[in-house]
């Protein structure tokens, strides 16, 4: 069993270091002049926003029409082309940013990006920039993107945790807050956690082992797994375990 456990919360930190590996060789993003889904080039300014937002990064990005260096225009597998897809439902907006290679193929996924705001262009700027969390740490660094983990905030009312580990493995010891309840809903291969707001906040999928997840928060990948009758998302951190305990409704 211990061993089954560890094997998936290895794999689970493999996908982040696979997809950190497989942007390695961009340093180029090519932002549409306009979406797919909208009618006008750069409409509610969302493509403008997006190309700001990842040379914030330290990415080149060029609009697909402007004039791009003799690099990319030889060779356009050299560069990533972004991609916002849109899944609107009555009362929410939801956007989620794709990046492509020059086969089609999504390297980087965002979470959905969402916005209750009832006037168009508010609405689609606030579900963008809800998508671009899932970014946040993702960046150009020394002639490659670089993935950087960071911490969970913390608030005023926390308690000290010491995470549980195998004998000679580092603890990890971290502030942990209290958790919001998070309501897990069906998905086609294990579950999605959604706060009170509703945002999904983390997805879950399913394992051989039960109560086992492999899991993500935007952040980092892991584990979720019941321990003592509590759920816990554990993972790896500067090569110590850390173990966050959650509070989940299924």
């Amino acid at each position: 069993m211990m061993k089954r456990y560890f094997f998936i919360l290895f794999l689970a930190i493999s996908f982040s270091v696979q997809a950190q590996s497989n942007t390695a060789n961009y340093k180029y993003i090519i932002v549409p002049e306009k979406f797919s889904f909208l009618k006008q080039v750069n409409q509610y300014g969302l493509n403008t926003l997006t190309k700001a937002f990842f040379e914030e990064k330290g990415f080149t990005v060029y609009f697909d029409n402007a004039e791009i260096p003799e690099e990319i225009a030889t060779d356009r597998c050299k560069a990533l082309v972004v991609e916002l897809q849109e899944n609107n439902s009555m009362f929410v907006t939801n956007l989620t940013l794709l990046l492509k290679d020059c086969k089609g193929a999504v390297v980087i996924k965002s979470k959905a990006g969402k916005s209750r705001e009832k006037e168009y262009e508010t609405s689609y700027n606030l579900a963008l920039k809800d998508a671009f969390t899932s970014f946040n740490d993702f960046k150009y660094v020394a002639g490659s993107p670089t993935v950087v983990t960071s911490t969970v905030p913390a608030n005023t009312n926390t308690e000290t945790k010491t995470a549980p580990t195998p004998v000679n493995q580092p603890v990890a010891t971290k502030t942990v807050q209290p958790e919001a309840l998070l309501y897990a809903q069906p998905i086609s291969n294990g579950y999605q956690l959604i706060d009170a707001t509703p945002k999904i906040v983390m997805t879950l999928l399913k394992t051989s082992v039960e109560d086992c997840y492999i899991s993500n928060n935007g952040n980092v990948n892991g584990i979720v797994l019941k321990k003592n009758g509590a759920w816990f998302f554990e993972y790896y951190k500067n090569n110590a375990l850390v173990s966050e305990k959650l509070s989940i409704k299924f």
